[in-house]
């Protein structure tokens, strides 16, 4: 197998061009460098982002892909055309507001190495607030295959910002697809029922911004409606019980109409590390 790999990234208007430019450096900075990076701007976007963008690609003109899509699709769909942009058979998800740490890449391609088999490939995370070095939790997720399939029924089996998977297993699951939310979760779950060989690599491989702005957009009706929504179609794929599906949203209906201070304490201190 070819272990050139691309990463894939997708921006819209309100991302913050500090993020989106720290979030280079840390790809750019490999122990493991990425033969590509293809960036899914979806829809128009601030003219600091833009300029941002522009720089990168001004200095490395081989190496960045610019996808851009007229009006804003929404993360699922952006990806999805991503996906299909991207050269290699192995890709590499990253949000533009997080952190690699500096050999990312080069242990997930290790475990590709060490198991062709391998679809689809995480890691646990660091969750910072302001910079990395103030780190509030630690997202830890299940490493084998067979661990991370029951997980997955009902948490995340992977942080999506950490994946590494197969071009070919993404696009025989149905590509991403739209799923407010859940749009990589309902796609772990399709790779999952087309049997994807799953695993994690045992090591914290991303530092991820979050914050007070993220325990506050996690509350309230309009976010629960929204995670009902992708919840429902993860259970409509059949991979879910009923029973799984009626716990989560029960948890996440108290999690969401909690005080935001309680609902902090619930996500660093009982649902993390």
């Amino acid at each position: 197998m070819n272990y050139e790999f691309s990463v894939l990234m997708s921006v819209y208007i309100k991302e913050k061009e500090e993020y989106f430019r720290q979030c280079m450096e840390s790809v750019l900075n490999q122990t493991l460098m990425p033969n590509e990076i293809v960036i899914v701007e979806d829809g128009p976007i601030t003219e600091e982002l833009q300029k941002a963008i522009n720089d990168y690609v001004a200095k490395f003109p081989s190496l960045i892909k610019i996808v851009l899509l007229k009006k804003n699709l929404g993360l699922g769909l952006a990806l999805s055309h991503g996906v299909i942009a991207c050269k290699y058979e192995l890709i590499a998800r990253m949000d533009t507001d997080d952190i690699c740490v500096p050999e990312r890449f080069e242990k997930q391609i290790n475990m590709f190495r060490n198991n062709p088999d391998l679809d689809i490939c995480g890691s646990h995370i660091k969750e910072f607030d302001s910079t990395p070095d103030n780190v509030l939790s630690l997202r830890r997720v299940p490493l084998d295959d067979r661990a991370i399939k029951q997980y997955q029924k009902r948490r995340d089996s992977f942080n999506h910002m950490t994946v590494m998977f197969k071009k070919v297993a993404v696009l025989k699951a149905g590509n991403y697809r739209h799923a407010l939310l859940m749009e990589d979760s309902l796609l772990w779950v399709n790779m999952m029922k087309n049997d994807a060989v799953c695993a994690n690599v045992d090591d914290y491989l991303v530092y991820v911004r979050t914050g007070e702005d993220m325990f506050e957009r996690r509350g309230g009706w309009d976010y629960f409606r929204k995670y009902y929504s992708g919840r429902r179609a993860i259970y409509q794929t059949g991979y879910i019980s009923k029973v799984d599906y009626i716990y989560t949203l029960a948890v996440q209906f108290l999690v969401a109409i909690v005080p935001n201070g309680l609902r902090k304490i619930i996500y660093t201190k009982i649902l993390r590390d």
